[in-house]
């Protein structure tokens, strides 16, 4: 019996991790063809603003594919009228083929809470699934017993672990954006996306006013990060306009302070990679400090921001020492925005309008506190600023 995976999604855009995990699953579940399905409108969200069309998201994932015979793509859902459920998608295709097994490919989200999707028996009816996971313990543990919760209904599941590099296409958007997504693009796609100006390939991001920058940095930030970002932005404004700093200046630095913040860690050091930076030992194992490096990177090159910004984008998490007013602003507003709330943080928002070195040297105090106390490696850099400050007010004195 002819074995046939089912691989939706909306492809926004194709990249390696698709096709690499398509090609991973047909060869672990023994498929002998595997149909990539663009989704047309989907029940439960909307496509980005911006998003190409139907059609140039089906001509992507054909150039994606192309040299990969196993793979087939099919417009099934994107001729289908109104909202798209997979249950009908199925159904059309257990009509095409009745004589063979169909497998539907989904990840570990989807399969967690596949009861909750539109008619879920008529799938489980016509189809077996293929789950892919990542192999952690808690999602392996998960999977695991609702593998056995369905399997006593009469579901058939097979599962296949995923060691695909992990990439969203939210997260290779971002990534476009950033100039850095050419790693992740399948021969021939980021030709296209350049030739048609799609997910903002064409746009000029210099010269923005900082209201038009504020609507494009939103646009790069996971949800829970606006409110501190806005929060960061609004509390330097008011640092500068009372130590007489330059109050655009701190705007736009604590705009983009956090831009590439949504970013992992394997994805920061791609991006450092691609900007052809080397780093030092301390920032490959600590890649969590890395947006405020990158994040510089991406202020100078894709926004073309002024060195002063730059300089205080790059120093906002480990500090460093002979630290300007702008870097200083910038690195305390960041620790007590509006949003902040941890032991110490009322104290910090009283030195900042007071004694602006006196609150650095408690935040930088308090971070390398934290971190030992989490048995983690304190960055050089903010050991440097902190001797820099005790130094400064020895000197004062």
């Amino acid at each position: 019996m002819e074995r046939i995976g089912i691989y939706g999604g909306t492809f926004n855009p194709p990249h390696t991790g698709h096709i690499s995990a398509a090609l991973q699953a047909a060869e672990r579940l023994c498929l002998d063809r595997m149909l990539l399905i663009p989704t047309g409108i989907t029940p439960h969200k909307q496509l980005p603003a911006g998003s190409p069309n139907a059609g140039q998201r089906l001509e992507m994932l054909k150039i994606a594919a192309k040299s990969h015979k196993m793979l087939e793509i099919s417009d099934l859902e994107l001729r289908r009228e109104g909202k798209s459920y997979t249950y009908q998608t199925v159904l059309e295709l257990k009509e095409q083929f009745p004589d063979a097994q169909l497998v539907l490919i989904m990840g570990t989200d989807m399969f967690l809470s596949f009861e909750n999707w539109r008619n879920p028996d008529i799938i489980l009816e016509n189809a077996s699934l293929g789950v892919m996971y990542r192999g952690e313990k808690d999602e392996a543990k998960a999977i695991a017993e609702k593998k056995v919760q369905m399997q006593a209904k009469g579901a058939k599941i097979e599962l296949v672990e995923n060691k695909i590099l992990r990439i969203s296409s939210t997260d290779l958007r971002r990534m476009l954006t950033f100039g850095c997504a050419a790693p992740f693009l399948p021969e021939g796609v980021g030709e296209y996306i350049r030739e048609n100006g799609l997910y903002g390939s064409d746009r000029n991001y210099q010269g923005l006013t900082v209201e038009e920058l504020e609507a494009e940095v939103l646009g790069l930030l996971k949800e829970n990060r606006i409110a501190h970002v806005l929060g960061c932005r609004d509390t330097a404004v008011q640092l500068a306009k009372h130590w007489g700093a330059d109050e655009i200046h701190a705007a736009r630095a604590a705009l983009l302070h956090d831009v590439t913040k949504a970013l992992d860690g394997p994805l920061q050091l791609t991006l450092c990679q691609e900007y052809g930076i080397l780093l030092n030992s301390f920032s490959q194992k600590n890649t969590k400090t890395l947006h405020a490096l990158t994040g510089s990177l991406v202020a100078r090159r894709v926004f073309g921001e002024e060195q002063a910004v730059v300089d205080a984008i790059r120093h906002h998490t480990t500090g460093k020492a002979d630290m300007n007013l702008l870097e200083k602003i910038i690195y305390v507003a960041d620790y007590m925005e509006p949003n902040r709330d941890f032991p110490g943080v009322d104290r910090l928002r009283e030195l900042a309008f007071s004694d602006i070195d006196a609150a650095l040297a408690l935040g930088l105090e308090m971070t390398i506190t934290m971190l030992k106390g989490q048995g983690r490696e304190v960055s050089p850099e903010s050991r440097e600023a902190l001797a820099w400050l005790q130094r400064k007010e020895r000197t004062v004195c």
